[in-house]
């Protein structure tokens, strides 16, 4: 007898409840895996052309108010194992909240994993995009990272299976495969000290960034040798609202939906905006950080990205 899903299985589920805009359109199906398990088993009997979005918190996607015509699998509080292995490295599942892992480093007194605290989202997320801050990049600090094939099967993957870049990360060779979870490295350190440092990362977040309003993080990468949120302020682009978006007064490489009433299409269009206008003024191209995809309109798009 073929093995039961024990999770949980939606239609037309609005993504506005899952990403940290609060904003956007609805998946077709998502789901919701009680495991990585089940997840496998899950993936074992989805069309192999489904179209695939993987979410972990939501804070650095957006999809388009027309929809994402695929299945969308939702990570967090399902693939959250986390645990110190007996090699002294940290196995984190995909669905593990970068903090989390960051104060769970910091108490097995190892250091250097405190930069993770300042990445709002999942190591799956962290794996996909090479996520960073306060000088520490994910990949700098991954020992192996376990895959996880459209056939529900498990790959152990190395650094040299892939090409790793500023907030870009892709298999060398072309394969079907999601990011399942990964094995860590830090150096031995002080908890206390660890907890300290991770504590003043925090309170630096605070103090800098629009925090208290709907928004997925830093929008655009930094240009090599400069900072977008520079460039943006230097464009007189600080406040500036389209129905209900606005670039942040506080950081300007944050836009915010202050009352959670702006339209994915409205926080499109600023973005597209503060990229002419740095384009025009300063003959940059900023490059997005965040992810965009599904239909405008009302009908449903064919395609994704891992998110």
């Amino acid at each position: 007898m073929a093995e039961s899903l024990r999770g949980e299985l939606r239609q037309n589920e609005p993504m506005a409840r899952h990403c940290s805009w609060r904003a956007g359109g609805a998946v077709a199906r998502a789901f919701f895996p009680a495991d990585l398990a089940d997840l496998a088993v899950f993936l074992q009997r989805l069309r192999r052309d489904e179209p695939l979005l993987l979410v972990g918190l939501g804070s650095n996607l957006l999809v388009r108010d027309g929809g994402f015509d695929g299945t969308a699998i939702f990570t967090h509080g399902a693939l959250d194992r986390l645990r110190r292995e007996a090699d002294g490295s940290f196995y984190a599942e995909a669905g593990v909240a970068s903090p989390k892992l960051a104060r769970f480093v910091g108490n097995q007194a190892c250091a250097g994993a405190e930069f993770l605290a300042g990445i709002p989202g999942t190591v799956g997320g962290a794996l996909a995009m090479n996520a960073g801050c306060h000088g520490g990049e994910t990949w700098r600090c991954v020992d192996r990272v376990l895959m996880l094939t459209r056939d529900g099967g498990q790959i152990v993957r190395v650094a040299g299976d892939f090409a790793i870049g500023y907030r870009h990360v892709g298999l060398k060779h072309a394969s079907d495969e999601i990011f399942a979870g990964a094995w860590f490295r830090f150096p031995a350190g002080d908890a206390v000290a660890a907890r300290a440092h991770l504590r003043e990362l925090l309170e630096r977040r605070i103090a800098t960034q629009p925090l208290q309003s709907p928004n997925a993080g830093s929008v655009f990468r930094n240009p090599q040798g400069d900072h977008a949120a520079r460039l943006i302020e230097a464009a007189g682009f600080k406040g500036t609202q389209i129905d209900g978006a606005q670039v942040s007064e506080k950081h300007a490489n944050f836009i915010v939906n202050p009352k959670g009433r702006a339209t994915a299409s409205a926080i499109e269009m600023l973005v597209g905006r503060v990229q002419a206008e740095v384009a025009e003024k300063f003959g940059v191209h900023l490059v997005r950080e965040v992810r965009i995809l599904g239909e405008a309109g009302s009908q449903s798009g064919k395609h994704g990205e891992s998110v």
